[in-house]
């Protein structure tokens, strides 16, 4: 039986990665490892990780490029991708999707068709390559005209009360110790701040109550929000900052010039920290991380994060740190702990905030003038446009919810054939 020994961990912290450089390569796994993870490796290249408790953790396949992920919380995350690009993701509870690229004007573009309890929808993304780590970053399908982005960054003529109806809702009750939506709201990002917070904690409380998982959160409190308002205050401002670059993304798009992923991508984001601006993100998914003194901790919707300082320029670091400004205590990251977010994380959460802020200004639109919300100028009225790489995109894939539950499905058949062929005879 092959000993087993820690797994090189993808989480280094930048400061690590970078003392690497003096680390003998036959040793580099000795480096920032989550604490009792363990690795059998196939003959054919197939791996099993492992937490000290003996529960499984990664579950990789090369034969059918699958990874299988098992959550603190006890969640699995199924990703089947090629060389293409071509991606299928699967997570009880949750939408899942299927990726298809396609080309617009020599650009990596890929569409993603979403299935959540029978309904499908679509969602555009551009790819790119950056420190190693090919990142899709969301592209609006739709712009608004500027009066609009006007209106929503500018403040209202006078802050508004508006009713949520959270009242009586169960996740609200339960997630009550950590989130409680404002009085009134100053303007869009404000309101749309609590949007996101309310739309990921209800996300959140359903897929653990349908895939039965423990959610990790630390039990309900008394007492004021774990989520401060402070931290919110950094929010609705990141909030703020994405709806003036989206404006300038849909002036761009109008004169119909090349689409650039360097708006929102984590490129610009690490280049602004690099030069002291910091940015704050909100968990749109579970996530598994490493903190500083190299254990694993949860991260689920929600949550934020801070992004301070910036790994070095000069150098491929497939991670980054961040600083944890709100979680909901038990099992997940605990408050002003650094944790390390590979690269392509990290984006999916700038994805998920441009994709939270998108959905708000609909409802913002659609309810304008009702509800205690103001009503638009007439200048802010006009009909979205669509963006000219959404126009081109394939339609969504008819097969989308088939291949999903299909891949579901093999999901328990990969992992029994990878974990018997790297147990006895297998190798770190």
């Amino acid at each position: 039986m092959a000993d087993l020994m820690p797994v090189k961990n993808r989480s280094l912290t930048p400061a690590q990665y970078g003392a690497l450089a003096d680390v003998p390569p036959e040793i580099e796994w000795l480096a920032n490892i989550p604490k009792g993870i363990t690795e059998r490796k196939a003959p054919n290249g197939s791996t099993v990780q492992r937490r000290a408790n003996g529960t499984p953790s990664e579950i990789h396949d090369t034969k059918r490029g699958m990874t299988v992920h098992h959550g603190l919380n006890g969640g699995r995350r199924v990703m089947v991708e090629d060389h293409n690009h071509n991606r299928t993701v699967y997570q009880k509870g949750r939408a899942g999707y299927v990726q298809h690229p396609y080309s617009y004007h020599g650009h990596d573009f890929a569409q993603r068709t979403y299935v959540f309890h029978g309904r499908a929808y679509s969602r555009n993304y551009m790819g790119f390559s950056y420190r190693g780590a090919y990142l899709s970053v969301y592209a609006p399908g739709v712009f608004y005209s500027p009066f609009f982005y006007g209106w929503a960054y500018n403040p209202w003529a006078s802050p508004i009360a508006f009713g949520w109806g959270f009242a009586g809702s169960p996740w609200f009750g339960y997630y009550g110790y950590y989130f409680t939506p404002d009085a009134s709201y100053p303007s869009a990002s404000y309101w749309l701040t609590d949007y996101m917070i309310s739309s990921d904690l209800q996300a959140d409380y359903a897929a653990h109550t349908e895939a039965n998982e423990a959610d990790g959160a630390a039990p309900a409190t008394a007492g004021s929000p774990m989520l401060t308002p402070d931290v919110k205050q950094q929010i609705a401002s990141e909030v703020n900052a994405e709806l003036a670059r989206e404006n300038q993304e849909a002036q761009h798009s109008a004169l119909n010039l090349d689409p650039s992923p360097w708006p929102s991508s984590i490129d610009r984001l690490l280049d602004d920290a690099a030069h002291g601006k910091q940015h704050v993100f909100v968990v749109g998914a579970p996530l598994d991380v490493v903190d500083a003194t190299q254990a694993e901790c949860s991260l689920s919707d929600g949550d934020v994060l801070a992004l301070q300082t910036a790994p070095p320029s000069d150098t491929d670091v497939p991670v980054v740190d961040l600083v944890v400004l709100a979680s909901k205590g038990g099992q997940e990251c605990q408050k002003q702990a650094t944790v390390s977010v590979a690269l392509a994380d990290l984006q999916e959460m700038q994805n998920h905030m441009r994709e939270s802020i998108d959905q708000g200004l609909q409802e913002l639109q659609a309810k304008q003038g009702k509800g205690g919300l103001p009503a638009l100028p007439s200048a802010a009225q006009a009909q979205p446009a669509q963006a000219p790489y959404a126009a081109i995109a394939p339609p969504p894939d008819p097969n989308a919810a088939t291949e999903i539950q299909k891949q579901a499905q093999q999901a328990d058949q990969a992992e029994q054939e990878v974990t018997t062929e790297a147990g006895p005879g297998g190798s770190q």
